[in-house]
């Protein structure tokens, strides 16, 4: 018996499953620190908001802190895909056309609460500046890409910094202000959509 037949037990997770499981788990752990708090809330608590065991939700995260990894990088390979698209000539916005609409907009919902959790969680602020500093070289093979230009050459890398920079400022600043009486989530996505869009605005200059 060779050791694919002798194999029991559940079939192995697709890639596509895990990362479902992982976003999942990130929501919970969002609702849960909003509700009560990062230092009240449990591995345990948010892998029943789940339906997993703790132990799993550790398998995918070193810490609750890091549970809510997901919902801040969801947005850097749709950032990375935009900017290779970008076509020579074209305006930095148009590039993001089909990402930053009112409709579909990158980061989700859940962002936007998440964040101005950062303000008082020094492990969330933590968490949110690690995952900009891991988007940086994503955007940069992007840009370099697009213009032609060698991997060790540091004009992508300047690029980069300036674009990353630009759209978390645009996404902190959107999350930081106080909301409108009676907006909606409709009115909250188009405002950080413009608030991304002015990001892109401002860095175009630089990004030629």
């Amino acid at each position: 018996m060779t050791a694919a037949q002798g194999r029991t037990g559940r079939p192995p997770l697709t890639e596509e499953r895990k990362a479902a499981i992982r976003l999942e788990i990130a929501r919970a752990a969002v609702g849960l620190f909003i509700a009560q708090g990062v230092a009240a809330t449990t591995g345990e608590q948010i892998g029943q908001a789940v339906g997993v065991s703790a132990r799993t939700v550790w398998r995918y995260f070193p810490t609750k802190e890091s549970c809510v990894r997901p919902l801040f990088s969801s947005g850097i390979d749709a950032i990375a895909a935009a900017l290779r698209q970008w076509r020579p000539g074209r305006p930095l916005e148009e590039a993001f056309d089909h990402v930053w609409t009112p409709d579909v907009v990158v980061p989700g919902p859940d962002v936007g609460a998440l964040l101005r959790l950062t303000r008082t969680e020094p492990g969330l602020r933590a968490v949110w500046l690690r995952t900009h500093d891991e988007a940086e070289p994503a955007f940069a093979r992007a840009l370099a890409e697009r213009a032609g230009l060698p991997s060790d050459d540091v004009r992508p890398a300047i690029w980069a910094a300036m674009l990353n920079a630009a759209l978390r400022a645009a996404v902190e600043h959107h999350a930081y202000r106080t909301p409108e009486p009676g907006a909606g989530p409709e009115a909250e996505r188009a405002d950080l959509a413009a608030s991304l869009r002015t990001a892109l605005a401002v860095t175009a200059a630089g990004l030629t």
